[in-house]
């Protein structure tokens, strides 16, 4: 079995520029220690393809590898004062529009800067990084950046689609109907979310846990305090009301996005996984470009997921700028490069829920790989 260790130096090496498939035309069995072959060639694969995106990103400029990203968190946070105000209207269609604008700007920071946090990349100090990643994780959107970090760093791209470790598998409520889960309990997401964090504190030193809890409890008090003086809410309930619908305004696309692009792909064995290359490229896919999901959620997440799992050092923007050149090299190389629209994988995931939310997922090997 690869250890973590192993997958986080290949990625320390990225940034240093960071039943089974059969596949036809079979080269060699390509998987590590449990297997039998390893073609040495192929373990190249990747070098190569950081070597192409190592020379665009050194071509790039500041604004290109983080300003763009910045910019657009930067006008989010700018969003939320006339958010506040038009809150306070008490006409339909001004108040109506405030609530748009707060869920709009508290999406863009709650899913697309809490991810570029929890990847250090909105600053290349570390200092800076920790601190971004408690700001977004914990204040902004109610969750424990260590635990944040733990689960989507260490696990989920350390070990993707591996059974047991990164198989997406914590998405998954299997005693819930297809309607429920689909559609009605993403919108709890902004009540279990503090929760969950809570949950996860157990075990960690007194210091940690009341940081969190603290972090988190000023986050939630701050929209609240605004709501009531500022927007001019007279009743609390009216107000924590308020709150939930901002926050579960982009809940439902949030959970989707979050199983359509793993959940239903190549999941491996612990002891039996490919190479990194034919891992992130069987078990990962890309939605199609989307000018609302892209730019709250961020590319990384709906139209560059394979190049973000690929690269996970790479902001949004820089993951848009190298998709051509890591599409293309990955056509040369017939190595999959899987894009599925947003319609198709929900009319997917709404017929097939039994088995793809339910039951336990087949374990795939990579017989031969091309």
């Amino acid at each position: 079995m690869q250890l973590v260790q192993e997958e986080c130096r290949e990625c320390r090496d990225d940034r240093g520029g960071g039943g089974g498939i059969k596949m036809r035309n079979t080269v060699v069995s390509e998987v590590t220690n449990g297997g039998v072959e390893e073609d040495v060639g192929k373990e190249s694969l990747l070098m190569e393809l950081t070597r192409l995106v190592q020379k665009v990103i050194k071509e790039s400029s500041w604004w290109e590898r983080r300003g763009v990203d910045c910019s657009i968190l930067t006008a989010a946070f700018l969003c939320l004062l006339p958010a506040f105000l038009l809150l306070g209207s008490s006409q339909l269609f001004w108040f109506s529009l405030g609530m748009l604008l707060m869920g709009l700007a508290h999406a863009v920071i709650t899913i697309k800067g809490t991810h570029l946090a929890s990847h250090g990349v909105l600053s290349e100090s570390q200092t800076w990084g920790k601190f971004w990643a408690i700001f977004f994780i914990e204040i902004c959107s109610s969750f424990s950046a260590q635990a944040g970090i733990h689960g989507h760093i260490k696990m989920h791209h350390a070990h993707t689609n591996v059974i047991g470790l990164g198989d997406s598998s914590v998405w998954k409520v299997p005693f819930l109907p297809r309607i429920v889960y689909l559609f009605i309990a993403p919108l709890s997401v902004p009540v279990i979310t503090p929760l969950v964090a809570l949950a996860h504190l157990k075990g960690h030193s007194l210091s940690m846990v009341i940081r969190t809890v603290l972090m988190i409890a000023l986050g939630l008090y701050s929209q609240y305090w605004l709501l009531i003086n500022v927007s001019g809410f007279r009743s609390m309930h009216g107000a924590l009301f308020c709150m939930l619908v901002c926050r579960a305004l982009f809940s439902v696309p949030y959970i989707h996005v979050n199983i359509f692009q793993h959940i239903g792909l190549p999941m491996f064995s612990p002891t039996r996984r490919p190479k990194r290359i034919y891992q992130m490229t069987h078990g990962v896919l890309n939605l199609p470009r989307n000018p609302l999901l892209d730019w709250t959620f961020g590319h990384s997440l709906i139209s560059c997921h394979v190049e973000h799992h690929l690269f996970p050092f790479l902001s949004d923007n820089m993951c848009l700028k190298v998709k051509p050149v890591v599409s293309k090299y990955l056509t040369e190389k017939k190595l999959p490069y899987q894009e599925d629209t947003y319609l198709s994988r929900l009319h997917l995931f709404f017929n097939k829920y039994q088995e793809l939310m339910v039951f336990a997922p087949p374990i795939t090997e990579l017989v031969g790989v091309q």
